[in-house]
């Protein structure tokens, strides 16, 4: 920690690797063993009902190429909407994210932060240093197998499609801690997140049936969330395009505030939007298409697909914090799950072959 704090700029890394250690220890020290609130019967049956699918899941998803550990064994109830709050920023005109670096793990396009007056003012202070500033609630976070993660509170909603969601957030986490790459985190979160997306839904159609109101709810709430990002979507491609057109900054701005505007009014969102939050989308969402093409090209095993993607951790990128996730996963396309055809186009990274 103190490495960290060393590397980071005047006091804004000592707060911020301070609260992070702080609110760590707080879910370390709360946390209770699942396995014991699934037998205690003063917890509500249906908690228990839910965490006793955890150990399932995990399973699940190991079955499916995901790295076993000893995460989500463990949870914490939090008395907060969010477990942290999420600071992005990105250039006013540009899609282009700041970065925050670290030893160890490198650098990454967003902080989390424990206490919501935190992530509040470190917001202000980008803010007053002319960046797009987004602040979000996270019901979950991932250490990427730094610590031991527990299931929280945040990470189950109240509806019927409570299991799949958090199915969803187990296997998303899961993901990460069995890829991870240095300086990457579109890429990151971009394959957990269709990691958690699609295993979610094969699991709770396997447990549960796919007429089961679990999994009909699930799939309800997956449909909505895709109709928001189709919704960010456009008008992430309307502001790329205003940003390359000649108009003026002054012109530039005020289409802005209009196009991001009409999308809060569309989602019925209360929070401001801007760059830092459609850059946020792009993070997660990046390369979906390319993806599900790459699990194709593995025949549907995710064995095979996790084992393709990891060559991933020792390619050479271009350039740190590659937005275009596609054109990373296309050259693993293109080799048919088992690495880049010798005659494949030149690509953003090299990686070795893949030992089928």
């Amino acid at each position: 920690m103190l490495a960290v704090a060393a590397s980071q700029t005047a006091c804004t890394g000592i707060t911020y690797v301070t609260q992070a250690a702080a609110g760590q220890d707080d879910l370390i020290r709360r946390a209770r063993d699942i396995d014991m609130l699934v037998r205690d019967e003063r917890v509500d049956a249906r908690m228990r009902k839910l965490l006793s699918q955890v150990a399932i899941v995990k399973k699940f998803g190991e079955r499916h190429g995901l790295k076993p550990t000893s995460n989500y064994t463990k949870y914490v109830r939090i008395d907060r909407p969010a477990v942290v709050w999420v600071v992005s920023a990105s250039e006013q005109l540009r899609f282009r994210s700041k970065a925050w670096s670290f030893p160890l793990v490198g650098s990454f396009t967003y902080l989390g932060w424990f206490q919501k007056p935190q992530a509040e003012s470190f917001a202000a202070e980008l803010r007053t240093q002319g960046w797009d500033v987004d602040l979000r609630g996270s019901g979950a976070y991932s250490t990427a197998g730094f610590f031991e993660d527990p299931v929280l509170s945040t990470m189950i909603p109240h509806g019927k499609e409570a299991i799949g969601a958090l199915a969803n957030v187990i296997l998303h986490e899961s993901a990460h801690a069995t890829f991870f790459v240095r300086n990457q985190s579109s890429l990151n979160e971009s394959v957990a997140n269709f990691v958690g997306d699609h295993l979610g839904a094969t699991y709770v159609d396997e447990a549960f049936g796919e007429a089961s109101d679990e999994a009909r709810s699930y799939r309800a709430a997956e449909v909505s969330s895709e109709k928001r990002g189709h919704a960010m979507q456009a008008a992430y491609l309307a502001l790329e395009a205003l940003y390359a057109s000649k108009r003026s900054d002054a012109e530039k701005l005020e289409e802005k505030h209009a196009i991001v505007e009409r999308l809060r009014v569309q989602l019925r969102m209360t929070r401001a939007l801007g760059n830092a939050t459609l850059i946020q989308y792009k993070t997660y969402n990046s390369g979906q298409e390319e993806l599900a093409q790459l699990l194709d090209a593995c025949g549907g095993d995710y064995p095979r697909f996790v084992k393709t993607l990891k060559t991933l951790e020792s390619a050479t990128f271009a350039k740190a914090q590659e937005q275009d996730v596609g054109k990373l996963v296309a050259p693993l396309v293109a080799g048919k799950c088992g690495g880049v055809e010798a005659d494949a186009p030149a690509a953003a990274v090299s990686q070795p072959a893949v030992d089928r």
